[in-house]
C-alpha cells in the first residue's frame, strides 16, 4: 500500500551542482541534505524543506523535461512568487486549475516547477 511521496528524481547536467545548489538553497529556501558515500560519488544533489525532498540526479546527455514537474503546495503563494522573481526566476501564472493559485517557473537548468496553493 502506497502511503506518501519520499521524493522527487530530476535530472540536471553534469557540473551543475553549484548553480542548483545557489537557486533551491537560496532562492526556493530549502536547505541540501547529504547524500549516502555510496551515491554521493555519482554527482548531484539533495534539497528539503518541511516533508519535501528534491533529488537532483546527474544525468550526462541532459535535456529538461518541459512538460513533466513536481507540483509543490506553498503558502503565502503571493510573496513566494515575488521571492523568487526578486531573484530572476521566471515565474508564470495559470489560473487553470480550479480552487488553486498557482504558477510555474524554471530551475537554473531548465526543469520545470510548479508551484501552488489551495484558494
Amino acid at each position: 500500500m502506497l502511503v506518501a511521496v519520499d521524493h522527487v528524481q530530476l535530472a540536471a547536467p553534469p557540473g551543475s551542482e553549484p548553480e542548483l545548489r545557489s537557486f533551491y538553497v537560496g532562492v526556493l529556501g530549502m536547505t541540501e541534505i547529504p547524500k549516502p558515500p555510496a551515491l554521493a560519488a555519482r554527482g548531484g544533489c539533495w534539497f528539503e524543506a518541511g516533508f519535501v525532498q528534491l533529488h537532483l540526479g546527474i544525468e550526462t546527455d541532459f535535456r529538461p523535461a518541459k512538460k513533466a514537474h513536481p507540483g509543490l503546495r506553498v503558502t503565502g503563494i503571493e510573496a513566494y512568487a515575488a521571492r523568487l522573481a526578486a531573484h530572476g526566476a521566471p515565474v508564470t501564472w495559470d489560473d487553470r486549475l480550479p480552487g488553486h493559485r498557482r504558477f510555474h517557473c524554471e530551475d537554473p537548468v531548465g526543469n520545470r516547477l510548479e508551484f501552488l496553493q489551495p484558494r
